[in-house]
């Protein structure tokens, strides 16, 4: 596998956009991160930025829990913005190389009061690059929920271009350099995320074939079944553990005179 092909995410949002939907870990994911989002209500005055937003899963959920929220996503691929722009057609997207310094426009200058970098930096050589450029359309003391796996790595997430799992030391170090300052930093997900990712892991290379069986990325069948069962095991209330593999932080972008 070159480079090239682990980083492309055109190609990997076309390959596997039904199975990224039915992944029982984004379920999962969405539920710490609404809670330690901590908006209330609809979310009335609130202006969400999805930083790596795909194919608008994430969008998707925070439209349906906060009706009333602003939400604006920033993506590379083509591919992702097209395919989120039809399921959530009253949120913003953009593509958008946030590895690249470019100011944004006027009106997206510090526009965010709230943001989420969920499951993004583990695919970047230089994920403070992205974090310092994500900064630009965030308002000052906007707070970021960041997520991104831990413990082994399993032939898929080499597939698409896995750098490296997080520890919390490392998040914690990212985040402050990149302008920054961590409130929270944890594991999460012990013991059925853990299991998950362990069934994952040892199905090696067969489970890109298992998630990408028919059109527009759709699961071979026991890999469905799987995913179905870990839907009801993979619970914020069965899996509250600090021990999990599942990493997230919680923190808020400091002004421009502190950094």
């Amino acid at each position: 596998m070159t480079s090239s092909t682990r980083d492309d995410w055109n190609r990997h949002w076309t390959d596997y956009s039904q199975a990224a939907e039915q992944n029982p870990a984004q379920r999962y994911r969405r539920e710490l991160i609404f809670f330690l989002l901590g908006v209330r209500g609809a979310g009335e005055g609130v202006r969400i930025l999805d930083i790596g937003s795909g194919q608008g899963d994430m969008a998707a959920s925070l439209r349906s829990r906060y009706p009333s929220a602003e939400i604006m996503g920033l993506e590379l691929a083509q591919s992702g913005v097209e395919i989120s722009r039809r399921k959530v057609p009253s949120a913003r997207f953009i593509q958008r190389d946030l590895l690249e310094t470019i100011e944004p426009s006027q009106d997206h200058r510090g526009w965010a009061t709230h943001a989420i970098c969920s499951e993004v930096i583990e695919h970047l050589d230089d994920p403070g690059l992205l974090l310092r450029n994500a900064r630009r359309y965030m308002s000052d003391s906007c707070s970021l929920i960041l997520t991104v796996p831990g413990g082994p790595m399993s032939a898929f997430d080499r597939h698409i271009g896995h750098r490296k799992h997080w520890q919390k030391q490392e998040i914690d170090a990212v985040l402050r350099d990149a302008g920054y300052t961590p409130e929270y930093v944890s594991g999460a997900g012990f013991p059925f995320f853990n299991l998950y990712r362990c069934v994952v892991i040892l199905r090696g290379k067969k489970l890109i074939e298992d998630v990408n069986t028919g059109p527009a990325g759709s699961a071979s069948l026991p890999a469905r079944l799987a995913m179905a069962g870990f839907q009801w095991l993979i619970h914020p209330k069965l899996n509250s553990s600090r021990l999990g593999w599942q990493m997230i932080g919680k923190a808020r972008a400091r002004s421009a005179g502190s950094r």
